[in-house]
Order: C-alpha cells, then sequence, then structure tokens
C-alpha cells in the first residue's frame, strides 16, 4: 500500500506577501563628516551622499554565492525589475562554484574602491562574511542579506524567506501527506549541509517532527553537482530500509532525490518533497514523483534587496527586513506557479 495519502493538501499560494520585520541597527542615515559617534546610528558614506546630491543613478549590487545555479536566474530577473523601476545601475556579482574567500575578496574591493553605493549580499557560509559586511557597514555602505541570513553581523535587514519556518512547514505538510500516524524512516539531503540556510531550515524540519513516529535520517551532504548529487542518493538509499520520505532542502537535492525515486521504481511508494520549482522539479511534479516543493519567490527576492536599498538611500526609509514568504506548489496549483530557471 502507498504510503502517500489519497489526497494532498492544497497550502494557499498566497503566502508571497512580504512582511515587515524589525531589524535592529537601523539608524537615520547621516553623513560620514557630521560628527556624529557610532552609537547615533548608520553613518553614510560622503561620497555615496554626494551622488545622490547630484542625482547619479545608485550602483547597487547583489553578491549572489554561485550565480552560475539556476535558482539565480529568477533573482536576476526580478533585480532587473527594479532596476527599470527605480533608474538603478545593478548587477548580480559574485563567485562561480561558491567560493567564500572569492566572495569575500570581490565585495573588498568593491568597497576599497568606492564603486558602490548598496550591497545585497547572499552566502553559503555566513561566518566568513560576517568581517566584510562588517566593512562595508563601517565604511557607510548600506549592506543587507538576501536569499540567505547573516544573523549576528553588521547587516541592516535580510530579505528572503523565514528559514526555520519554512523547514518547519515543510515537515507539517509532509505530515499531512503520509498521515498523522505514519511510521518509518525520513532521509534527508542537502546540498550544502555546512551552510546556515541548510542547519537553519533543518532544524525548523527536524523540531517539526519531534513528536512524530517518523525517523529523520541526515541531513546528507550531496553537493552542486548533480551526478554527483545523484550518486550520493543513491549510494545513501542503498543503505536504508523502510523508508517513507525523501526531502530535499533545496533546489538541487530535491531533483537528485526525484531522480533516484523515480530510476529506482519507487513512485507513488516513497514521498519526496522539496524546495525551489526548477524545470525539472516541475516535471517531476506532472509525473507524481514530487509530492510537493516549496517556492522561495526568488524573483521577489531580487527585487526587494534592490528596493529595500534604493527607498533608503533616496528617501531615507528606514531599511527592515522582508519575508519574501513560501509558496506550496503541488500538481493542483503547478500550472499557475512561476517555474525558476
Amino acid at each position: 500500500m502507498s504510503l502517500r495519502s489519497t489526497t494532498r493538501r492544497f497550502l494557499a499560494a498566497g503566502v508571497l506577501a512580504a512582511t515587515a520585520l524589525t531589524v535592529s541597527g537601523c539608524g537615520a542615515i547621516t553623513s560620514e563628516n557630521s560628527g556624529s559617534s557610532a552609537e547615533d546610528g548608520f553613518q553614510l558614506a560622503g561620497h555615496i551622499q554626494d551622488r545622490i546630491d547630484s542625482g547619479d543613478p545608485l550602483r547597487i549590487k547583489l553578491s549572489y554565492h554561485d550565480p552560475s545555479l539556476a535558482f539565480a536566474a529568477p533573482i536576476s530577473e526580478g533585480m532587473e525589475r527594479a532596476a527599470d523601476e527605480f533608474g538603478a545601475d545593478v548587477q548580480l556579482i559574485g563567485p562561480t562554484g561558491g567560493d567564500a574567500a572569492q566572495q569575500v575578496s570581490e565585495l573588498q574591493t568593491l568597497i576599497q574602491q568606492k564603486s558602490v553605493d548598496g550591497l545585497a549580499v547572499s552566502s553559503s557560509s555566513s561566518d566568513a562574511l560576517k568581517p566584510v559586511i562588517a566593512q562595508a557597514y563601517n565604511a557607510g555602505i548600506p549592506i543587507v542579506s538576501f536569499n540567505t541570513d547573516n544573523p549576528d553581523s553588521e547587516q541592516m535587514g535580510f530579505v528572503g524567506q523565514d528559514l526555520p519556518g519554512s523547514g518547519a512547514a515543510q515537515a507539517e505538510e509532509l505530515l499531512s501527506v503520509l498521515g498523522a500516524d505514519a511510521t518509518g524512516k525520513v532521509v534527508v539531503f542537502s546540498v550544502d549541509t555546512g551552510a546556515g540556510w541548510s542547519h537553519d531550515r533543518f532544524g525548523g524540519f527536524e523540531s517539526a517532527l519531534a513528536d512524530s513516529g517518523l525517523t529523520v535520517v541526515g541531513p546528507v551532504n550531496v553537493g552542486n553537482e548533480p551526478n554527483a548529487a545523484y550518486n550520493t542518493v543513491e549510494s545513501t538509499m542503498s543503505g536504508q530500509s523502510d523508508v517513507a520520505a525523501i526531502v530535499g532542502l533545496d533546489c538541487c537535492s530535491t531533483t537528485a532525490a526525484a531522480q533516484w525515486v523515480q530510476q529506482s521504481g519507487n513512485t507513488g511508494e516513497v514521498a519526496v518533497v522539496g524546495f525551489d520549482l526548477l524545470p525539472a522539479t516541475a516535471e517531476y511534479i506532472e509525473r507524481g514523483v514530487v509530492d510537493f516543493t516549496i517556492s522561495q519567490n526568488p524573483a521577489e527576492q531580487g527585487y526587494q534587496a534592490v528596493k529595500v536599498l534604493h527607498d533608503f538611500l533616496t528617501d531615507d526609509t528606514e531599511i527592515t527586513g522582508v519575508d519574501t514568504g513560501s509558496q506550496f506548489v503541488t500538481e493542483e496549483n503547478l500550472a499557475d506557479a512561476a517555474v525558476e530557471g
């Protein structure tokens, strides 16, 4: 008998509304030459104020931890939409392959050359970026995080999904797919188990299943390379029994898990749930391999990252965080969802 429940609960797709979150450390804009102390709040660099006063287009950079990922395409789309709307000079930058040291070096060069008026950063390693975030903040460059959070840093806000909350929501919806009395193993995969976003999302997921009859295995690191990711899933699953579901914490571990379920003939027997809506994920949903995925609205992340920096610089609008929400995508609402990439 299939472990899958005969009906799927459809969660409203309208969870995408941006929700403002209060963030500490956001002061009024003051010139670096005004004589204000650090306690007075953020001090905008004089050269940035001069550009604003001259009416020059704002130079806003979004530093993404790996622009080669398919997830970067909709981020760039939203960023460009904001650029057209606000007349800003925007660019998506970052190291191919997710090298944190390269990302830090690139950001340091921008800061030292005074070639950026606002920064948004998405890091695979929050610890690695904390010093350079502080460097930008102290240099008078407004800086926010997007997509991946950098808590306990000098960031002035976070634009993205509530990561622990999204993990908990994934677990709760998985229980609705399997049934409240389900037992067995839930094997969890991630492209980077050491990343802060993965830890936060898994923490929410694991906590939400604590009182269930399911046993969580993992998370297992699969990496970014598709063939290697599939091979890791395959080798991991060969040593497991009594598996009720496979969970991906991101776009690429989700597709690798779905590929294994389909090729091993376990479609309908082992549930698959994950994150993001790559074209391949959409196809697996259509085939009934993937039960649901959660979109974190990357286009909105790109748009809002530019908007909060633009509004801060031009209208003195306080920077606050923006929750870009979670959209559950199933076979029932797939036609209405935006495929990412």
